[in-house]
């Protein structure tokens, strides 16, 4: 593929794909082809899970990597902003400017590559999906996307809906949403629910009462506060205080499992920390922590450029105990040092179709809310969706493989569920 499509005579770079064929005789020309989420997911690893699947009983499936990503050439990952990041850690350093001085570090270092992070956004993957369609040779396709993907999928069905014959998105983050103006709202909602299944429960205990309010109320009052704890990284010789805050507390939630979320809460009330605390250390010293370049490049064009900074203010107003947390890793700050060009305008508008999609989230997602897949809904009336009731970000699983399955055969006949937990609509 070019890497930048506005310099035709510009470098070329490497996208591969993997498609798993179906022993299926009488298999369907129309395949499912699958992209990952993040933005800056790696997509083949899908590949694997396929043969255990339905899907491929009746059709091929295709997983194609995006650029930028882990086996794409080339790869933007780079250890810059990792090494920023952690070198906060160990000297107690403010982390909102290193990562400032670990984005500018990473910049500069694929730029010496010759590598152009303005090309690496939305638009440009579309076109690599469409380009893939038409070396493929695919006059009938279906569109698998997630999370990110998800509007990335949406994205090449608004470019051009021809080849196109339906689309399954779980839990997407469609293109006209700007998510860094909802996702504290998505987060404070999605505890809300987890919230009210605890005092649902049919052993309520006094370790879980009031739990909503005792939780905003604690996450409020340690506003500004520093904690310190004593860690001993693997390889050193002696342990070393190192500082933490809300912030750190409240990354634990967002990438706890929703199961245990409830409980981890009721412990850090207690002042309890450091069960959560030195885990996530061990984790973030171990390997490479923070946003990729991929990731950084397709947030910055697709929506930094949109968001409004008052809005979000308007929410930390609004979500006090949420104020200064970064929920996505990439922000105004960092996008300020990338500096890349927006995607198109009209990428990030809403569009109508008559095509037929499979459209899924969990009641708890704390990323992308189930709002999303019924404004989705409202521009594409032909489709239909299922909310897990139990289920938070990217639902995925043996029973959406089922739903995937009975959708694909016929797209247009309603999908049923039997299951009170799972609510077709």
């Amino acid at each position: 593929m070019p890497e930048n499509r506005n310099r035709p005579n510009g470098k070329t770079l490497k996208l591969p794909f993997m498609r798993v064929e179906s022993k299926n005789p009488h298999k369907k020309k129309d395949p499912l082809l699958f992209t990952a989420g993040g933005p800056g997911g790696s997509s083949l690893g899908w590949a694997k899970s396929i043969p255990q699947g339905l899907v491929i009983n009746d059709r091929d499936c295709i997983a194609f990597e995006q650029r930028g990503t882990r086996y794409a050439v080339p790869n933007l990952w780079r250890d810059d902003l990792s090494n920023a990041i952690k070198e906060s850690y160990r000297k107690n350093l403010n982390k909102d400017s290193m990562v400032v001085v670990g984005v500018n570090r990473y910049k500069k270092t694929l730029e010496a590559q010759g590598i152009d992070i303005s090309a690496y956004n939305t638009d440009e993957s579309v076109s690599d999906l469409h380009d893939l369609i038409a070396t493929l040779q695919l006059d009938s396709v279906n569109l698998f996307g997630g999370s990110y993907s998800g509007g990335l999928m949406l994205a090449v069905l608004q470019k051009n809906a021809a080849p196109i014959r339906s689309l399954i998105l779980d839990s997407p983050l469609p293109m006209f949403v700007p998510i860094d103006e909802d996702e504290p709202a998505n987060f404070h909602e999605s505890l809300t629910v987890l919230f009210q299944h605890v005092e649902q429960d049919s052993t309520p205990t006094e370790r879980y009462r009031n739990l909503k309010a005792r939780f905003e109320q604690y996450f409020t009052a340690i506003d500004g506060q520093t904690f310190t704890i004593s860690y001993l990284e693997k390889g050193a010789s002696q342990p070393i205080n190192i500082q933490y805050t809300r912030s750190d507390l409240l990354g634990i939630l967002v990438r706890a499992p929703t199961k245990d979320i409830a409980y981890i809460v009721t412990e850090l009330i207690r002042g309890n920390h450091a069960p959560y605390v030195k885990p996530m250390l061990d984790r973030l010293f171990a390997g490479g922590v923070g946003p990729s370049g991929m990731r950084i490049s397709v947030y910055c064009a697709d929506q930094a450029t949109y968001h409004r900074e008052t809005v979000i203010r308007q929410l930390y107003e609004t979500y006090p105990y949420l104020r200064g947390y970064h929920i996505n890793d990439v922000y105004k700050a960092m996008c300020d040092c990338w500096r890349v060009a927006p995607v198109k305008a009209e990428t990030k508008e809403p569009f109508y179709s008559t095509k037929p999609a499979l459209l899924t989230d969990g009641a708890m997602d704390n990323a992308c809310r189930p709002l999303y897949i019924d404004r989705i809904h409202h521009y594409m009336p032909n489709s239909q969706r299922l909310l897990f009731l139990n289920r938070a970000h990217m639902v995925s699983g043996p029973e959406m493989d089922r739903f995937m399955r009975d959708f694909l055969t016929n797209p247009h006949q309603k999908v049923v569920s039997d299951r009170k937990e799972i609510v077709a609509y």
